[in-house]
């Protein structure tokens, strides 16, 4: 076992998952602390590092790619104090972080963890019921419908209407922004059928973001349905083969085929087939063979 502890944070390793505790330090971000503790299976994680500094060193922990929902829709975006797998560590703990990397590495090693991207989400994502105030709405999640409710700040052309609701069966596709300098960011929801979006400002379905220290929560809004979705990486389900014809009409259809030896040769060898591969029964092999000697 393997733990460190800072002002910024508890990380313990037991072997099998990293558990994530967030500390009560003033640059604990608001995100951190709503999300509360993380536990982080051992084969959710792509890798592990510790990054000494003059003063403080950083321990970060990367997950897989698409291992997580979080990181999915925020993409690397959000600010340091908001990052959940990240670790300000004093200069005078680096051994102890080094020692906390080894211990993970090795059981990467040994569990043989693929290090690869995920077609499957292995976190759970925010746990619902979530209500967050920023930017120009208030958006809330309760698992299963997404309300928009608009304040102030709210453009009139998109308050006009009232509260913006949708279901997560209705989303294609979910997106985090943050602001950058004069740019605002965003929580951004595609709907199925939807033509092309406006500018934030003008979309009801898009929570403008204003650059302030709540904006990081809209991310676990967006983390929150995205778990519910379709994961971006899912394989595409193989088309169903057709079953093979029930044996009342494998022999209709021998009736618009000329009756010579090589046809008759060539029926029953396919009925032979399959009696051999498992697919008919002795009985129904021999009603079969009955079924085409009789139309010859």
């Amino acid at each position: 076992m393997a733990e460190i502890i800072q002002k910024d944070g508890t990380w313990t390793f037991d072997g099998d998952a990293v558990r994530i505790v967030p500390g009560r330090d003033k640059g604990v971000g608001l995100l951190r602390q709503h999300l509360g503790e993380v536990v982080v299976p051992l084969r959710a994680i792509g890798g592990i590092s510790y990054e000494p500094g003059r003063k403080a060193g950083r321990l970060r922990l990367r997950l897989r790619d698409g291992a997580d929902p979080l990181v999915q829709v925020t993409g690397g975006r959000l600010p340091e104090s908001s990052d959940p797998y990240r670790l300000s560590v004093e200069s005078d703990r680096s051994g102890v972080a080094e020692y906390f990397v080894d211990a993970v590495r090795n059981a990467l090693l040994l569990d043989q963890v693929d290090p690869g991207p995920c077609d499957a989400y292995l976190m759970p994502g925010p746990p619902v019921p979530l209500s967050f105030g920023a930017g120009d709405a208030t958006a809330s999640f309760d698992g299963d419908r997404v309300v928009l409710d608009w304040n102030w700040t709210t453009e009139e052309a998109k308050r006009s209407g009232g509260p913006c609701e949708f279901r997560v069966a209705d989303v294609r596709a979910v997106d985090w922004s943050p602001s950058k300098g004069l740019d605002n960011g965003w929580l951004r929801f595609t709907l199925e059928g939807a033509a092309k979006a406006p500018a934030p400002k003008y979309d009801r379905c898009t929570v403008e973001l204003f650059g302030f220290k709540k904006d990081p929560l809209m991310a676990l809004v967006a983390a929150a349905v995205a778990v519910r979705m379709p994961h971006p990486a899912a394989p595409e389900p193989e088309p169903e083969r057709p079953l093979p014809l029930p044996l009342a009409d494998a022999a209709p259809a021998l009736a618009g085929e000329p009756a010579d030896h090589d046809t008759l040769l060539r029926r029953l060898r396919e009925v032979g087939e399959l009696h051999q591969s498992g697919i008919l029964t002795a009985d129904e092999f021999s009603a079969a063979k009955a079924a085409i000697l009789g139309r010859f």
